[in-house]
């Protein structure tokens, strides 16, 4: 589906949850960024969703969190947004299980103290049901977690770039920090076979925010 089909095929009540969606974000981003720049962000965010397999019922809901996500790292690059805080950005090829699981436990570990978001080069349609059940047997709920494409401000703003399997696709700019994780894909694989993969995972979350310096629960 090209973007102006997507456009074309919106509901009357897609395009005032976007409009709304704008809204908020103009109100959240007020002297950062205008509206024509947030509504460009939210519209291409929206495309990235519109496929033939998506659920139109929550494609403005995603453009939201998405645009909103892309605009604060754009503002991390251009020097809006400084607090100090470092960001990781996990990266795979469907995002829908390593780097949900990675994700999950950096930010509830690290809590406010640092920041972390997740993309893949070829989004998987929704996040592995046995990574959400792994990770909810530790207590980290990654359900409301969705497959996502990473972008170039969201790459940019990384303090810390962590590459899972995504081989030649994965992103490479000149100054960034990269790491590599070897982890097996938890893809077509029950439960009992990912909980080993969430332990390594667990694991190494725990190493880089020691080497950050953010401090987390032992």
């Amino acid at each position: 589906m090209t973007d102006t089909q997507a456009h074309s095929q919106m509901s009357i009540d897609q395009q005032l949850a976007l409009r709304t969606a704008a809204t908020r974000l103009t109100a959240e981003f007020t002297g950062v960024y205008g509206t024509e720049t947030i509504e460009r962000f939210l519209h291409t965010s929206y495309d990235q969703f519109a496929t033939d397999g998506s659920i139109p019922h929550y494609l403005p809901l995603l453009a939201e969190r998405f645009a909103r996500q892309r605009l604060q790292a754009l503002a991390r690059v251009e020097g809006h947004h400084r607090d100090g805080r470092p960001v990781a950005l996990f990266l795979c090829t469907h995002n829908a299980g390593r780097s949900q699981m990675a994700l999950g436990f950096f930010t509830h570990l690290a809590g406010d103290h640092a920041v972390a978001w997740s993309g893949g080069s070829e989004p998987g349609a929704e996040v592995n049901p046995a990574a959400i059940a792994a990770m909810a047997e530790r207590g980290i709920d990654i359900a409301a977690e969705f497959p996502k494409p990473w972008t170039d401000e969201v790459i940019r703003a990384a303090d810390v770039v962590i590459t899972m399997g995504c081989g030649d696709a994965c992103p490479v700019f000149p100054g960034t920090r990269y790491e590599n994780w070897d982890l097996d894909d938890p893809a077509g694989r029950d439960l009992a076979d990912v909980r080993p993969i969430r332990d390594d995972i667990e694991r190494r979350v725990r190493r880089l925010l020691d080497d950050l310096h953010v401090a987390h629960p032992a």
